[in-house]
């Protein structure tokens, strides 16, 4: 056990978990005010039932000893066997430690998805949603991925921090809930830019223990995502503004903000892989590529929200066939060459993997989803839609002052 990256990866836990209120504030500026309250209700409830499901089952699934390259067995089922001074991992942390900052993961994943149901889904079955989600889905992507399992072992795809396990995961599962869900009554445009950008920013001082903490030591591979993180957001945030203006717009706010979080998705599944310029490219990708993707559920006719498909869904595909592209083992030897180092296997493994990625968690998300509606429904009623989830649902009102 080295104490320095204990400490490290303890810290990088705490940056983790302050990006789901994060993602709140990035959220709620963006819903109307009837529906503040109830889009933080269901972000925060991620905390506690994943914290829960995790605890119980889902490390254990995303963790445990391989079960046909899908699953993971239940040796660590409510967190027994895990060593406290020990690693079953062959880390240098304590598989406590370890375990926590996988769950901070968890966490913010399925939270992601509340940004594409935003103001027509039940509280009820967003609970019920999150929880089937989280062992259904993201334990076993994580476990094909990070746990030794099918596309670790098989298809042998790169994905430094979640580019797969969380970022594709989650949109396809976007994707999956909105065609369920179908589209709000009425639309509306964010009415607090001012909470988006406190939000972007939280996001961006959590995403560096989010990518640097994902090296799972305090070294030089840490010190690598940690820069190229920074690199990517604020190209991509830059890029994103460049793009509205081209296109008609005006630099705004909201632009800005989503641009820094599509870099930082982006460059989610390379920082630990690819060299400072690289993750400058990358942001370039993302901040052109992610807002013009916006387009595609207008002309698809689906309603997500908050646009968490042209975000995370693209940007984690655009970050992981970059990686194909750009990786570079002088960077990091654990990894693989790109195509544009003369290695053309590396990319066409990553393609295999998004592919794969993106039909599990939409085929099963919607299963999930579907199962629900057609038992308690996953749909408010057009009355409380047209009055806010805010008071019908938590009886309580963004605006309200003593």
């Amino acid at each position: 056990m080295d104490t320095g990256d204990t400490a490290w990866i303890l810290t990088s836990s705490a940056l983790v978990f302050f990006m789901t209120p994060g993602l709140a504030f990035f959220y709620g500026g963006m819903v109307r005010t009837k529906n503040a309250l109830a889009m933080f209700m269901k972000i925060f409830a991620a905390i506690g039932v994943v914290t829960v499901t995790w605890t119980l089952l889902g490390f254990s699934l995303a963790f445990g000893d391989d079960v046909g390259g899908f699953i993971g067995n239940l040796k660590f089922i409510g967190l027994f066997n895990l060593g406290t001074n020990s690693s079953n991992f062959g880390l240098t942390i304590p598989d406590n430690v370890f375990m926590v900052f996988q769950m901070m993961f968890a966490i913010i994943a399925p939270a992601l998805i509340a940004g594409a149901v935003a103001e027509r889904m039940k509280f009820n079955a967003w609970i019920i949603f999150i929880a089937l989600w989280s062992i259904l889905v993201y334990s076993p992507i994580a476990h094909m991925v990070w746990g030794g399992g099918f596309i670790a072992s098989n298809i042998e795809a790169l994905d430094f921090a979640g580019g797969l396990v969380v970022h594709i995961n989650a949109g396809a599962a976007a994707l999956a809930a909105v065609i369920v869900l179908g589209k709000r009554k009425n639309s509306g445009k964010p009415v607090r830019p001012s909470l988006v950008l406190l939000g972007a920013g939280v996001l961006w001082f959590g995403w560096f223990g989010f990518n640097a903490g994902s090296a799972l030591a305090a070294d030089g591979i840490a010190a690598n995502a940690f820069v190229t993180t920074q690199i990517a957001a604020a190209t991509a945030a830059i890029c994103w503004n460049l793009y509205e203006s081209l296109t008609g717009s005006k630099p705004s706010t909201i632009g800005f903000a989503s641009g820094a979080v599509a870099g930082l998705v982006a460059i989610t599944p390379a920082a630990g892989f690819v060299t400072p310029f690289s993750a400058l490219l990358i942001g370039v990708a993302a901040g052109v590529i992610c807002p013009a993707c916006i387009k595609l559920k207008n002309k698809f006719n689906y309603d997500d929200s908050l646009d968490v498909v042209a975000v995370h869904l693209i940007g984690g595909i655009i970050g992981s066939l970059m990686l194909g592209l750009l990786a570079d083992v002088a960077v990091n030897g654990a990894g693989a060459n790109g195509l544009f180092l003369g290695n053309a296997t590396l990319l066409m493994n990553q393609i295999l993997a998004i592919i794969f990625t993106i039909a599990y968690s939409f085929i099963f998300s919607f299963m999930i989803i579907k199962v629900i509606d057609k038992t308690i429904g996953i749909r408010v009623s057009d009355e409380i839609e047209s009055s806010g989830l805010d008071i019908a649902l938590h009886g309580e009102d963004f605006a309200s002052k003593e």
